[in-house]
This record gives structure tokens, C-alpha cells and sequence, in this order.
């Protein structure tokens, strides 16, 4: 696996959305984006340090559902963004960068794409109740339809701002989320257990979708990630085998 230095130059491509938003996102700064303890090399595929790579445990497992994520100003930039966790393992995601004022034709496209039932994953505290559902139809009820899940990923405020200043999402169904579970997201300060980060709320969604295998690959490739990632931080010691390296031999020999 190549390595390079992400803060100042593109990745070769990784294939999915969110790498290519990122290339994108890199040629048109002004300015080389340097995260928060940048290391000099990481790799192309996962972020990593090549100490830490994992590319090689990556999972693949079909899913019914898709994500669309509209992403913060510099999120597909950061080493610790978990939107590209969740388009390592679902084939069908796509990846947007949010504006007010600037809307990507293609999300408009995507939206009305008449193969997909959009859901935008939002506390429903912030919305009108006859727009809240819990769960996306069955199968049977969905007349094709498959689930496509709107994720905003970025920090709170900037989900909040996406949330009321995107108008095309206004009168979409809005899914909320009651994880009994505390997040385990440490990759980044949060003051609430409930703030789940972005790959922790699609293994969520995933799973109401009936996508069960592919729920448990990306919950454990999540939690592979941050093991390596905060063990490249110098958090504490890789163990010799990890639970989530486990659940992901389990589910490649499934």
C-alpha cells in the first residue's frame, strides 16, 4: 500500500466517494490543510500511519441500503472522518460537500432518483412529527424503493446549520435514532455520549434495514480504526488480536 502526506497533496484515488470529494476538496484550497498531531506519512488507503495500516482487513458485504452523506466544510480532509469508514464497506454511498448557497445538481438528481426512498438521520426533536418515522418500510411496503440515508457529517453546530439551510431536504422523512448504547467514538472531544459520529449512526441504519452483515462489518470496521488510530497516538498498545479483527474473520469466513 502506497503512503503519502495527505495534509499537503491528494491521495491516489481510493475508489469511493469520499476519497474522491477529498481529492476534490484538496485541489481547490489555497492552502496545504493540516490536521490536528499530522503525521508525515499515512497511508493511501486508511489514514494511517503504516504502522497501523489495515487496508488489509477492509470488509466487503452487499447492502439493500445506500448513504448519501453531505459533508462539512473541511470533514473529508480529516484523518478521522468516519464517513469514509462507511464507503470502504457500502458500495452505494455517495459524498457531498454541503453549501448554503451552492447545491451539486447530481444530490438533487440522486434525491429524486425514483430506485431510492431518501431518509434524513436527524434528532426528530428538530422537525415536524408527521415527518419522523422510526424505521424504513419493508420490502414488501417499499414498492422497490430501496433506503437511501441522508447522513450530515460534520460537527454538531455544522449538522445543525445543514439541517435547517438545505431546502431540498425539507419534506423528506426524517429517521430518528434512540441508540440504548453509549457512542464509542473517542477519535474527537464530544461532551454528550449520545453525539454518535457518523459510521456509528450508518451500522445503526444499516441494521433497520435489514443489512445485517453489513451492520456488523462496519460497526467492527469502525472499531478497528480506532484502536490503530488512537494507538498511533500513542493511546495505549495494538493488542495481538483485537475483538473487532475477530468479528471481521468471522464475518469473511461467514
Amino acid at each position: 500500500m502506497p503512503f503519502s502526506t495527505p495534509e499537503q497533496q491528494p491521495l491516489p484515488d481510493r475508489g469511493h466517494a469520499v476519497s474522491r470529494l477529498r481529492t476534490t476538496r484538496i485541489a481547490a484550497s489555497s492552502k496545504p490543510f493540516v490536521a490536528r498531531g499530522a503525521n508525515p506519512l499515512r497511508c493511501t488507503g486508511c489514514r494511517l500511519p503504516p504502522p497501523h495500516c489495515i487496508c488489509d482487513w477492509r470488509p466487503s458485504q452487499p447492502s439493500r441500503a445506500g448513504f448519501c452523506l453531505l459533508m462539512g466544510d473541511i470533514e473529508a480532509l480529516k484523518p478521522s472522518n468516519t464517513g469514509w469508514l462507511i464507503a470502504d464497506v457500502v458500495a452505494d454511498t455517495w459524498a457531498f460537500q454541503w453549501s448554503r448557497t451552492v447545491v451539486d445538481p447530481a444530490l438533487l438528481a440522486l434525491l429524486k432518483d425514483p430506485q431510492w426512498q431518501p431518509f434524513v438521520v436527524f434528532p426528530p426533536e428538530y422537525t415536524s412529527a408527521g415527518l419522523v418515522v422510526t424505521a424504513p418500510p419493508p420490502v414488501e411496503a417499499s414498492e422497490g424503493r430501496r433506503p437511501l440515508y441522508v447522513l450530515l457529517d460534520g460537527t454538531w453546530s455544522e449538522a445543525r446549520k445543514m439541517f435547517r439551510k438545505s431546502p431540498y431536504l425539507d419534506g423528506l422523512p426524517v429517521l430518528g435514532l434512540h441508540p440504548e448504547q453509549a457512542s464509542r467514538y473517542r477519535l474527537r472531544r464530544s461532551a454528550q455520549d449520545h453525539h454518535f459520529c457518523t459510521a456509528e449512526i450508518a451500522a445503526l441504519c444499516l441494521d433497520l434495514a435489514g443489512d445485517a452483515n453489513a451492520a456488523e462489518a462496519l460497526d467492527a470496521w469502525f472499531g478497528l480504526f480506532s484502536e490503530h488510530y488512537l494507538s498511533a497516538r500513542g493511546q495505549g498498545p495494538l493488542p495481538a488480536e483485537s475483538p473487532s479483527q475477530q468479528r471481521l474473520l468471522a464475518l469473511a469466513k461467514a
